[in-house]
Order: structure tokens, then sequence, then C-alpha cells
């Protein structure tokens, strides 16, 4: 794991875009993992802005997104299938049928489940993960107590996530209480990790997934277990962790991160 401290939202933002869109660059045919949230919003615009700006062509990527609520169809505005295609799939010239999620109205979620997983295989793998962390200090849906091995299962929602992902719905009590995700096992897979954390509200639980035991009570602290983790974080989230002089020097001194001064 290596962790990556920016000044600012932005900064973190800005060189999270840069390095999928490198990635992009470099492999055209890219597996490329997902993730929702507000967080993920604007990192979405600005790969958006590099395929414009800068012919960042996704037309060969495929992606798979790591979870999905059950019981909301794809074309259900509160769906994260909807959301991918609002902030992302409709502004960049990636194919559709190449764009994956776990379908949340299946007639048989174990089958489907089964099924994300191998269509995973097919492809070869998730060459770059994208994450995010949850005040519960999930990745995904890895609510605690997630096995450290699991893969792509439904999975009960805390009071935790339900209330914090509550406010997208126009009637919060029409928050899904359970969701379809890629399992840690399935995330830890990836051949590279991509964690993105900014802001004060996510200080302490950050600390306790990069620097706490490795538990599944935080499924985030299993990407320490990870050969290609980067965890990317401005200095609001970064405030409580205890290395952050020498996570600053690696950005400043390390020869793989000067392109990005």
């Amino acid at each position: 794991m290596e962790v990556i401290i920016r000044p600012t939202r932005e900064d973190a933002e800005h060189l999270v875009t840069r390095l999928i869109a490198d990635q992009v660059r470099a492999e055209p045919d890219l597996v490329l993992g997902l993730a929702t949230g507000a967080t993920m919003e604007r990192v979405y615009v600005q790969l958006a802005r590099a395929h414009v700006d800068e012919a960042v062509d996704f037309s060969l990527v495929r992606t798979f997104n790591l979870d999905e609520y059950v019981g909301l169809a794809g074309d259900d505005p509160q769906s994260y299938r909807f959301y991918m295609d609002q902030h992302l799939f409709s502004k960049i010239n990636v194919d559709r049928r190449n764009t994956y999620l776990p379908n949340g109205v299946a007639e048989d979620l174990a089958a489907e489940c089964l099924a994300y997983e191998a269509r995973i295989a097919r492809c070869g793998g998730i060459d770059l993960q994208l994450l995010g962390i949850g005040k519960s200090g999930h990745i995904g849906f890895n609510e605690p107590l997630s096995a450290l091995q699991s893969r792509t299962r439904e999975k009960a929602l805390t009071p935790t996530t339900i209330a914090q992902n509550a406010g997208y719905f126009s009637r919060p009590e029409d928050m899904p209480h359970r969701g379809l995700t890629m399992g840690v096992g399935t995330i830890l897979d990836a051949r590279e990790i991509l964690l993105l954390v900014t802001g004060a509200s996510k200080a302490q639980v950050l600390a306790r997934a990069v620097e706490g035991p490795v538990t599944s009570m935080i499924s985030a602290s299993a990407l320490q277990l990870h050969a290609r983790c980067r965890v990317i974080v401005d200095e609001a989230a970064a405030a409580q962790l205890v290395e952050q002089e020498y996570y600053r020097w690696i950005f400043d001194h390390e020869p793989e991160w000067q392109p990005y001064h």
C-alpha cells in the first residue's frame, strides 16, 4: 500500500483522474473497476473532459462496477446503473455493451452474483479498480464482518450506510436495505487499486483502514494486503494519519511520481 497526500480535494481528484487516463492510454482494452458516490462524480467529470479535450479513447475499455441496490432496475434514477450512465458512460465513447453492473432485480440473486464473477473472469480480471470508502469503513457494500475472501454476493446494509445514502432519495424511506456487491476477495484480485478519500469526515475511518489492524470490521483494511494499492487523499482526510510526513516524502521524492507534480 502507498499513501499519497495532496493539498486539496481537487488535487487528489486530479491525480486519480490522471492515473486512470494514463492507464487507458497505455492499455486501450483496460478492464476498469468503477465506484459510485459524490467523491467519484468529480473524477468522472474530469475523465469526460479528458476524453473530449485530450482524445482519451474508451472505445475498447470494459468496466465493472462494485455494486448495485437490490430491488432497483437499471432505469431507476436511484440505481447505480443510472448513476453511471448519467455521470460517465453517456459522456465518453465507451461501448455500453461493455459496461457491467450487478442486476439488482435478477430473479435469482445468487445466480446473478455467480454470473458476475464469471463475467469478470472471462474478461481476464480487473486491471485497475477505483474505490471510495464508506463511513463504516466499507469498500463496495462490504459492510462490517465481510469475509476477506468473500466474492460477489448479496449483503445487508448497515444503518450507517443507509443513513449516509438515504439523502440521495427523494423519499429516504425508499432507500434499499440490501445490495449486491463485489466481495473483498474479488476486489483484492484486481491487479491495481486506487482508493480515493477526501474530507475530514473520512479521516478517522481512513486512519483505521490504512494504519490499523487488518480486520473484517473495516473491510477497507484488507487493502493493506494488496501488492499494488495506491491511496490518494487530501489533507483533511489525512489529518489522523500517524505517518503523514513519510507519505508526503514519497510523493516528493519517488521518481514515479515526478510527472504528476
